[in-house]
């Protein structure tokens, strides 16, 4: 997930202050932003509510950030 990385970089969030933020391991973020691993739903929740952003926006599905 391409951008995860993205969005975290914009806002100027460690990957660990992600991790803490969201109850994972550091390890975990950066193999979702490698692609070395794939968040299941729960996580992929977690992250888009974080981020204020859709799932969709999330997975590179569209460019339109918004929830609906």
């Amino acid at each position: 997930m391409m951008r995860l990385k993205k969005l975290r970089k914009e806002r100027r969030i460690s990957q660990l202050k992600l991790a803490m933020d969201l109850g994972m391991s550091q390890n975990s973020v950066s193999r979702y932003e490698t692609g070395e691993r794939e968040a299941d739903y729960k996580t992929l929740i977690m992250l888009a509510d974080y981020f204020d952003v859709s799932i969709d926006y999330l997975l590179e599905r569209t460019e339109n950030p918004k929830r609906n």
